[in-house]
């Protein structure tokens, strides 16, 4: 076992990078990443946000425009362990989290963690796997522990779900429960490459795959040390009022509005946007760019007229910045 899966959440205290430093490392994540994706810049940013926000990313696309090759990217520019669990309708929960197996020898059962046990776990299509069989991420993607029975085995440090959601073939899927969507601060789509992004790209992979030669550029300690940093960024209470009036905002006007934990997700997010402007306090600008990508993806609206994305632009546009 690596010395990052030894690491658990809470073990030690650690100084925070400055903010400048941590700026650079996101820059250099990103550009090395770039080595492979072609064309997704703001994607790679968003992702490198969630990662030191300490959230949880969801991709939904339809397949083949590069998701689970992005996550394998972020993965190997960091020096951590990738765990991937590949969803399928046949997927039970206890081969996501592990389980425990009796030893012939010492006459005692032992645990074999799961693939969750990882620094960064892939979740390859999740939406093919039953409701029963997604649940069992519930409590390792709140609490960063699973429960198995009756022990609570606590996860790597850090760690961060990126799942992927095949939107497509919706008869041989199923949807996600809502407390799950929920435990995603983030939720992107890719989309297809423009002409010149896939002209570059098919140029890249002709001959030999640019990820199978790309080396990390970080160390899990870095990634824990930026951590710190962005939760040092301060929040100051008219950012928070703000925060709150625009949640209260969906709630009014959607049939599901934004929960508090969407509204400590976005304070997150915005404190680690801040953190990529070399800043070390949180503006309303942050605030505003983070909040379609964390919130929309959790409002169930009204009226079959309006999509998450509306409820979320709307609410921009009615609450004031005091």
């Amino acid at each position: 076992m690596t010395d990052a899966e030894t690491t658990t959440h809470g073990a030690s205290e650690r100084t925070a990078l400055p903010v400048e430093e941590t700026a650079d490392l996101v820059s250099r994540i990103s550009d090395n990443v770039e080595r492979v994706i072609v064309g997704h810049t703001d994607a790679i940013e968003h992702i490198l946000i969630t990662l030191f926000a300490r959230g949880h990313l969801l991709l939904e696309d339809v397949p083949g425009v590069g998701k689970t090759m992005l996550a394998r990217s972020i993965a190997r520019s960091i020096d951590c362990s990738f765990k991937r669990v590949q969803f399928t309708p046949d997927l039970l929960p206890s081969d996501v989290t592990g389980v425990n197996v009796f030893d012939q020898k010492t006459r005692e059962f032992e645990f074999q963690p799961g693939p969750v046990f990882g620094n960064v776990v892939l979740g390859d299509e999740i939406n093919r796997a039953p409701p029963k069989t997604q649940s069992a991420l519930l409590e390792a993607m709140e609490e960063s522990q699973v429960t198995v029975d009756g022990t609570t085995h606590p996860l790597p440090n850090p760690f961060t779900v990126i799942a992927t959601q095949n939107d497509v073939e919706l008869s041989r899927t199923y949807e996600l429960p809502i407390a799950e969507i929920d435990r995603f601060m983030k939720k992107l789509r890719l989309g297809y490459p423009n002409h010149a992004d896939e002209t570059e790209m098919l140029g890249r992979v002709a001959n030999r795959h640019p990820i199978e030669t790309l080396e990390a550029v970080a160390t899990t300690e870095d990634v824990l040390r930026a951590r710190e940093t962005v939760s040092d960024v301060e929040v100051s209470e008219p950012i928070r009022s703000y925060v709150s009036k625009l949640a209260t905002y969906t709630r009014d006007n959607a049939e599901l509005g934004v929960s508090p934990r969407g509204s400590i997700a976005l304070v997150r997010a915005a404190q680690a946007r801040a953190v990529l402007d070399a800043r070390e306090y949180v503006v309303p600008d942050d605030v505003q760019t983070e909040l379609p990508s964390v919130w929309a993806h959790r409002i169930r609206p009204a009226t079959g007229s309006e999509t998450g994305e509306t409820v979320a632009q709307a609410a921009l546009e009615a609450v004031a910045v005091e």
